[in-house]
């Protein structure tokens, strides 16, 4: 490669860092949802500043950068979003969502003021503040539009046997979202779900209560690796959870037994690539940067070969692998 073409690359990148910033701003702000109220007609950056109830210089410039950025377009003087670039930044019913990803990523380079002494020592830091769980929580959003639009799109059969009703668990189950958005699709169903961490415990059970499902999802705190359940579930579910828990056979090996005979294990979660050729993609990319977040918090993104090594390991029939349109992988036990 010329070196013109190297540093123009490289610039990409850098700018690439500040469009990341903005994005978040523009998300966590609410200007890309007023932007998208204001439709064609747009808003001024006094107009978008009033609206959100923020400083005026500082969206003056966020609205100049957003332009630069292409995330919008002055039209005379005016701010307008396209719809495509709404899509993928609000609409968090979408596989194609990516709203989340962004808050996630600023929210958890908060934290890496350690970075280099990991990479001195190896050492990762454990503990995150609750905003970095909560950011978890905005970036799954994406997994749930992923479960219902794709994964369930790959199991007729099993969207029937959620209809006529049964009983789910969610294990680490975060914030609810997931659960609330089962109990909304299939209203036959009783819910639980199961969370170690006392932040999202109590986030879980407010987003429940807030949703009017009280009645229908219980959230119970404890350690996920001692489900004392045996055989009362029709769907054991693990969302962007097994590689995150510190022995993830032991979860298995403790889930299964809570699967009644004819019910399932999922787990949905997001597969490292297991060749240069896949990390040479965008979705390759994206995975790494994934990777060293997770290393540095002493968790690990994982190949689809290790997964399978864990249902053996744990003593549990191999499990259909099916790969889904979004890059998610999809892993499923059925207990005859």
């Amino acid at each position: 490669m010329r070196l013109d073409d190297r540093f123009d690359e490289l610039i990409d990148t850098l700018t690439g860092f500040q469009r990341t910033w903005l994005v978040y701003l523009g998300v966590e702000l609410g200007l890309f949802a007023r932007l998208r109220a204001a439709g064609r007609q747009g808003l001024s950056a006094s107009e978008l500043a009033s609206l959100s109830g923020c400083a005026s210089g500082p969206i003056e410039a966020w609205v100049s950068a957003a332009d630069a950025h292409e995330l919008a377009e002055f039209h005379d003087d005016r701010l307008v979003l396209d719809e495509e670039t709404a899509v993928v930044l609000l609409d968090e019913a979408r596989p194609e969502f990516l709203g989340g990803q962004f808050v996630h990523s600023v929210v958890a380079s908060l934290d890496w003021n350690g970075m280099l002494d990991f990479f001195r020592t190896g050492e990762p830091i454990r503990q995150r503040p609750d905003r970095y769980r909560q950011s978890i929580e905005r970036l799954t959003v994406q997994d749930v539009a992923v479960f219902f639009q794709e994964a369930l799109a790959e199991l007729p059969q099993f969207v029937g046997d959620l209809a006529a009703g049964g009983r789910v668990v969610d294990i680490h189950c975060g914030g609810g979202r997931w659960l609330i958005a089962m109990a909304r699709r299939f209203p036959a169903l009783e819910l639980v779900g199961f969370e170690f961490e006392p932040d999202s415990v109590a986030r879980a059970r407010s987003n429940v209560a807030a949703a009017g499902l009280a009645d229908r999802i219980e959230i119970r705190p404890g350690d996920v690796t001692r489900l004392d359940t045996a055989g009362d579930f029709d769907l054991a579910y693990f969302q962007y959870a097994l590689h995150q828990l510190s022995d993830p056979e032991a979860a298995l090996r403790t889930a299964w037994p809570a699967v009644r005979p004819g019910g399932r294990l999922l787990v949905l979660d997001w597969a490292l690539p297991s060749s240069l050729d896949e990390f040479r993609t965008r979705q390759g990319e994206l995975i790494a940067g994934v990777q060293l977040d997770e290393l540095y918090q002493g968790t690990a993104l994982v190949t689809r070969e290790r997964f399978l090594r864990w249902f053996a390991e744990a003593g549990l029939p191999g499990p259909a692998v099916i790969d889904l349109p979004s890059g998610a992988t999809i892993f499923v036990v059925e207990r005859a």
